[in-house]
């Protein structure tokens, strides 16, 4: 999919100042985890993670007028989401403008959500590098996609990934990424159940657990490579699934739809709550979506990007 063409109108100020604002565009990508393992705790009190992360094509529209010749504003389609410095596309812009020492003249960000919020499925983070993104092609590609997303790292865990898109294996904090082949042609149902998920509490429960079942990345790897599906479907593991789970028993109806209509796997994405099945193709997708929008509102068909 590609992204609309920047536009540039020219304004003045309330000074008789000629302004040139010029408007992007950036679609910002949601992603699922394939796998996802917690390792040991570091020294800062962080998690080292490794995962199978994919984006998918269900999205939020990034819009960012340069040169407004304003204070810095955000607006967001979506009720209760931050429109000041705490939202990450804001983090994001500021960051990448003072790693540059470019001068915006002023930037106004909104953004039109259809990712679901407290999902797992890093809503923000894709903002943030969907900014990110716009930015740094505006300004004739100042950083190497990688270079990029290792900007990224100082908004948010997620946001590498999100900047480079696509099938990787991610580790550490999220800033070490390593790209993998393409997922198989395949549809995703995504469901996001009406909770959340406290992440720092699911970190807790895992520090003092028994994980029964980690996911066998070289496996993946491997179904990867050879655009095994059915193979892809089988290595799916996330040790956060079943601690939620346990707490949401509702998860294993959702899971139990998905198997019954045609799903090859399913699995929980990232600390959740949206449940993900991996299905063949849209016609089994349709059926599995009608079946569940009888109860959740929230589910959407995508497939990989």
């Amino acid at each position: 999919m590609q992204n609309a063409l920047p536009s540039v109108i020219m304004l003045t100020n309330k000074q008789g100042r000629l302004l040139i604002m010029t408007t992007l565009y950036e679609y910002a990508y949601a992603k699922l985890n394939l796998t996802l393992d917690v390792l040991d705790k570091r020294s800062d009190g962080y998690h080292d993670l490794k995962s199978v992360m994919q984006t998918v094509s269900i999205r939020d529209d990034i819009e960012i007028d340069i040169g407004t010749g304003k204070p810095w504003q955000l607006t967001c389609s979506k009720e209760g989401i931050p429109t000041d410095e705490r939202n990450l596309a804001w983090k994001a812009a500021k960051i990448f403008f003072d790693a540059t020492g470019k001068d915006s003249d002023g930037i106004e960000i909104r953004i039109t959500k259809r990712i679901p919020s407290e999902a797992g499925m890093g809503g923000g983070s894709a903002d943030a590098a969907a900014v990110l993104r716009a930015l740094n092609k505006h300004y004739d590609y100042l950083f190497s996609i990688l270079a990029l997303a290792e900007l990224g790292a100082a908004v948010g865990s997620d946001v590498p990934f999100c900047t480079v898109c696509g099938t990787a294996m991610v580790e550490g904090r999220g800033e070490r990424i390593r790209k993998l082949p393409d997922m198989p042609d395949c549809v995703f149902v995504i469901c996001k159940p009406p909770f959340s998920s406290s992440t720092p509490e699911l970190y807790s429960k895992i520090d003092t657990c028994a994980i029964a079942k980690r996911p066998d990345h070289q496996a993946m790897e491997s179904a990867l490579l050879a655009g095994d599906l059915g193979e892809v479907a089988h290595n799916l593991c996330n040790v956060f699934d079943p601690i939620v789970t346990e707490d949401h028993l509702e998860l294993n109806y959702i899971k139990s739809i998905f198997n019954s209509y045609g799903s090859v796997g399913q699995q929980m994405t990232g600390s959740g709550s949206a449940v993900f099945a991996i299905v063949p193709d849209f016609e089994f997708a349709a059926v599995i979506c009608n079946m569940l929008k009888e109860n959740y509102p929230e589910v959407f068909i995508a497939k990989p990007v």
